[in-house]
């Protein structure tokens, strides 16, 4: 769980002036670190990927062959009609959760490659130029939100740059939500964001694109019900610049006694005789991650506060979620305030249509059947927005 057993200290410094190379801590035991090895890894999972085909062609123009689907591309011309603005990934090693990942990140790597190749004939399509990396803490007590103090993010497939701009001006947004920055100590050993960086770094080395697009992490502590709101709130307008897509990183249920979280389903007798019908343990947890992930998908933070009060499901970045789930609510809020007060005739093309938010795999690291077992889940989603301009 987030910040079960973290060290009692706290981030060093609301002051970015002194950064440092991000080390690739877990290469070698939670994956590769050989950069060939790796890189093959990770383009065998992201082959593997199978993403809905209308999904794929929703985000793939013309003139990008979409490999996932025997279909073949639209050849009409049409022009794309979804922007993808999230993802949700998980953060287990990549032999047991990579391949749940390469689902987000291949809708990722179709993303990049038709922003770059349409940026410079229409100027509606927005050009990716940052990746927001929000994860939670593993290792260290936060009570917030911590900014990367790191310059560079080293991995075995290439280097990624942080970009130090964004940093500063949400060093000093205005607002109750104040972010410190994280040590590189406590940054190097928190896997959570770590795990996405490798498969970020593959994607823009195969599009040539790893100079030109930069990444910030913010890792999202234990936080209150109103922190999450006022981290949201703060972040919201950066979030929903065009130019900028958010990586949420999270694992769901983690089911066992090492992790002091192991509900099981009620019985239910069978009408007749008295035996016992059980759901399979492995099944009941599906079930209660579904519940969490529909709400998600709703867009509805106070109700997925809720479901986590009642059932405590162990989802380790759910405040990385809150946080980015209350940002896209005030987002939506703005964007259909204005959408209601502009006048038709001179409403520009936009991006801003409602937020669409799709679970599309989900996977555990085993099927439970008896409480000696244990399992933690992994879920991939897409968070897309509509093209508005005809």
């Amino acid at each position: 769980m987030g910040n079960k057993g973290a060290k009692a200290r706290s981030m060093t410094t609301s002051s970015s002036s002194s950064t440092y190379v991000r080390s690739a801590y877990h290469a070698g035991s939670w994956y590769q670190d050989d950069s060939r090895a790796l890189g093959k890894t990770l383009e065998k999972f992201l082959s593997q990927a199978d993403l809905p085909t209308l999904t794929v062609e929703a985000l793939c123009p013309p003139s990008i062959t979409a490999t996932t689907t025997t279909e073949e591309p639209n050849v009409g011309g049409a022009r794309k009609t979804l922007f993808l603005r999230a993802i949700i990934c998980p953060h287990a090693g990549y032999s047991y959760s990579g391949p749940t990942a390469a689902y987000s990140y291949r809708a990722l790597r179709h993303e990049l490659a038709s922003s770059s190749s349409s940026s410079s004939s229409s100027s509606s399509l927005p050009r990716i130029s940052t990746i927001v990396v929000l994860h939670p803490s593993h290792h260290v007590y936060l009570n917030g939100c911590a900014v990367s103090g790191a310059h560079e993010l080293e991995t075995p497939v290439g280097n990624l740059v942080v970009d130090s701009v964004l940093r500063d001006e949400i060093l000093q947004l205005p607002g109750g939500a104040k972010f410190s920055v994280m040590s590189k100590d406590d940054d190097d050993h928190e896997h959570s964001g770590e795990m996405q960086y490798p498969y970020i770094a593959q994607i823009l080395q195969s599009l040539q694109m790893l100079d030109r697009v930069q990444v910030l992490p913010i890792m999202c502590g234990s936080l209150s019900t109103s922190q999450e709101i006022s981290y949201g709130r703060v972040l919201a307008s950066i979030l929903d610049r065009p130019e900028i897509l958010t990586v949420i990183s999270t694992d769901f249920c983690h089911w066992g006694t090492r992790f002091q979280y192991s509900p099981t389903p009620l019985a239910s007798l069978s009408s007749g005789n008295n035996s016992q019908e059980v759901m399979p343990i492995h099944e009941f947890i599906a079930q209660l991650d579904r519940r969490g992930m529909d709400l998600i998908a709703a867009q509805t933070p106070g109700a997925f506060a809720e479901y986590l009060k009642e059932t405590r499901n162990t989802i380790c970045g759910r405040h990385a979620v809150a946080v980015w789930l209350r940002a896209v609510e005030l987002c939506s809020t703005n964007n259909a305030a204005a959408t209601a007060t502009a006048a038709p005739a001179t409403s520009t093309p936009s991006t801003s249509s409602a937020l669409e938010i799709s679970f599309v795999k989900y996977a555990q690291s085993m099927a439970v059947t008896s409480l000696r077992d244990s399992s933690v889940s992994y879920a991939a989603a897409l968070a897309t927005r509509k093209q508005t301009a005809i």
